[in-house]
């Protein structure tokens, strides 16, 4: 009988020890989900999957800029009507199969790194595919990249291979693009010359020039027939479409691998130095199905996105996800306009818009503009209901008007970074109201998040503290190219020997497993010892109802080490005025002391900006992330011409 009673104690107490330990595994960290299942294809397999149910169906839509008809024309005389162009699933199966034959003309090889840098142009999309049919790895440059960063970057991957366009479009500037002529002759010197010779990249063998010139009469890009160096991307169809062979399939020329790199993305920029990490079929075709499932889209959504395809955003949370379901995406214009975008949505009925706060944010108040929106097509923005909004932290009142004047009522946020595929955490439309607006949802499936004690990754926090996020599951990066060094310290093993991105987010998570993310932890401001999230500000800026957008900095300062800036964009219309300037009394206005007294009136006294400086517009990401980094410079440079 002792011996029994033993028995049972120990299993009891076992059972009881085991029983403990999962609750508080499952009090620290949430683990992944198994459902839906992980695709183990390539991306090109999957594809043609989709062909062969959607063919017919449009896969995506693209419009060329417009001079808008709300702001300056180019010249008086001149107004450029914008062109709209769909491809099927069958058209870009088809087209993508006749350009990949030509770049392997060019003698491009499975594993050969291919660097696109364009707009959101049809060219874009149809390179994709035919990238990663060969089984070549496709290289996004972001297309404002001056020479030096074009070159570094082409040179720091030992591209062959460039698809560049003559003009780069600007964001918020339709038609009045740069002119990369100047650009390429930098990295090329003779481009009359019939071989592309370059000393700053002596790897590049082949230059392939997007003929764009006709949506920008004034660029002063030379006529391609001079510049013989230049490989027209018009003849890449003109020397295949002769065998009609050519368009129905792609034979790499090893098999495809679902675990093998196939994109080499760079970091968006929000620090000066982006790193380039390595990611697979397995990372980008799973993240974006899963994506579109916990979102809800099917083969009727069509969405609108404005967001950069040479970004994760535009090519994954758009692109990606569109493509796995048999939805239409729609690209506005190939850089941002928030009046292309708007009218793009109204002109498709689309279902869905994506962007991120800033890009929101712009088309907000364009469309409250009574002028603007007579000129769009009555109702056609009433299908609107679907929506992500992601590329830095959404505060809660801009989720609010986007329902409210959008419509956006099943809006998501995805969280993420490019090392992740990118997104890891995303809210879903059936999430309760007060998640979907203060958090990031939860873990996505297969993935695992953990929150960890600043400075001791070893130790998970508990629920409701803060810490640094970090990342596990399938989506993880392969790693830097050729850089260990970076990737050890971004991607370690725990004690288990499972691997961790640590995101470099201060975040805690809810015993729901939500997660709030509560700042960059390189942007928290300490102030005499006090940590300072710098988005709790900006939250609080973001309601006052003369505020068009705000982002918060440390200043230095010799008594508190750190104070809080502000940086203000007031909405159009609305003076701003400097302190001790009085208010002539006509129309509205916002002095800075007001915005003081508005966080003072909200949150604590230690959170009140000692500095407010008016901008008109932030530095920014292609994306549209803002680079606090700049504006850290910015302050820096002002303070110092200005009393303290």
């Amino acid at each position: 009988m002792r011996r029994v009673l033993e028995k049972r104690r120990a299993v009891s107490t076992t059972t009881l020890s085991v029983q403990k330990l999962l609750a508080s595994f499952r009090v620290h960290m949430i683990m992944w989900m198994q459902e839906p299942p992980l695709l183990t294809c390539t991306i090109p397999e999957h594809f043609a999957e989709v062909v062969s149910e959607f063919g017919d169906r449009p896969a995506a839509v693209f419009r060329s800029p417009t001079t808008n008809d709300m702001r300056p024309l180019l010249t008086p005389s001149l107004d450029i009507v914008p062109q709209t162009s769909t491809l099927t699933y069958e058209a870009l199966d088809a087209q993508s199969n006749i350009l990949a034959h030509s770049l392997r003309s060019l003698g491009v090889k499975k594993g050969d790194r291919v660097a696109v840098s364009l707009g959101n142009v049809s060219e874009y999309v149809v390179l994709t595919y035919a990238i990663f049919k060969l089984g070549a790895i496709l290289v996004p440059l972001n297309p404002t990249f001056n020479a030096y960063q074009l070159s570094a970057a082409l040179s720091r991957l030992g591209v062959e291979v460039l698809i560049i366009a003559a003009v780069t479009d600007l964001a918020y500037k339709p038609c009045r693009g740069r002119s990369n002529y100047d650009l390429l002759s930098t990295l090329v010197p003779d481009l009359s010359s019939n071989k592309v010779e370059s000393s700053a990249v002596p790897t590049l063998k082949s230059i392939v020039l997007v003929d764009n010139t006709l949506s920008h009469p004034l660029s002063g890009f030379p006529p391609l027939h001079d510049l013989r160096a230049l490989t027209p991307y018009s003849t890449l169809f003109q020397s295949s479409s002769s065998s009609s062979s050519l368009s129905r399939s792609v034979k790499p020329d090893a098999p495809l691998v679902p675990d093998e790199t196939i994109n080499i993305q760079f970091t968006s920029g929000t620090t000066s130095m982006p790193k380039a990490a390595m990611l697979s079929h397995t990372n980008i075709l799973n993240n974006g199905r899963l994506i579109a499932n916990r979102m809800g889209l099917d083969p009727s959504d069509r969405i609108v996105c404005p967001p950069p395809l040479f970004h994760c955003f535009g090519s994954v949370l758009g692109f990606m996800a569109t493509a796995t379901t048999g939805a239409c995406i729609a690209f506005p214009s190939p850089a941002f306009d928030p009046g292309a975008a708007l009218h793009a949505a109204a002109e498709l009925r689309a279902t869905g818009l994506y962007g991120v706060p800033t890009m929101f944010a712009a088309e907000l108040e364009l469309l409250a503009d009574p002028a603007f929106a007579a000129r769009l097509p009555p109702g056609g923005l009433s299908n609107l209901r679907k929506g992500i909004a992601a590329g830095s932290s959404v505060p809660e009142p801009l989720m609010r008007k986007l329902r409210e004047k959008l419509g956006l009522r099943d809006l998501v946020i995805c969280y993420g970074m490019t090392e992740t595929s990118p997104v890891s955490c995303m809210t879903a439309p059936t999430d309760p109201d007060d998640r979907r607006t203060s958090t990031v949802g939860r873990a996505m499936p297969h993935t695992a998040v953990k929150v960890v004690a600043p400075g001791d990754r070893s130790r998970i926090v508990a629920r409701g503290k803060c810490g640094e996020l970090a990342v596990s599951g399938y989506l993880l990066m392969k790693g830097y190219w050729n850089d260990e060094a970076r990737t050890r310290e971004d991607l370690t093993e725990d004690q288990d020997g499972r691997l961790w991105m640590y995101t470099g987010d201060e975040a805690r998570m809810d015993q729901d497993g939500f997660v709030e993310i509560t700042g960059r932890i390189k942007d928290l401001i300490i102030r005499g010892g006090e940590n300072i999230h710098p988005l709790e500000i900006e939250v609080s800026l973001a309601r006052h109802p003369l505020v068009r957008e705000a982002s918060v900095v440390g200043v230095s300062d010799e008594r508190y080490g750190e104070v809080v800036g502000a940086f203000v964009a007031a909405h159009t219309g609305v003076k701003t005025l400097e302190d001790g300037e009085v208010d002539g009394g006509r129309g509205e206005a916002l002095s800075k002391d007001e915005v003081r007294d508005w966080v003072r009136n909200q949150l604590s006294g230690h959170l009140v900006p000692k500095y407010v400086f008016w901008a008109d517009e932030f530095p920014k990401t292609a994306s549209g992330k803002i680079q606090k980094f700049k504006l850290r410079d910015i302050a820096k440079e002002q303070l110092g011409t200005v009393s303290k």
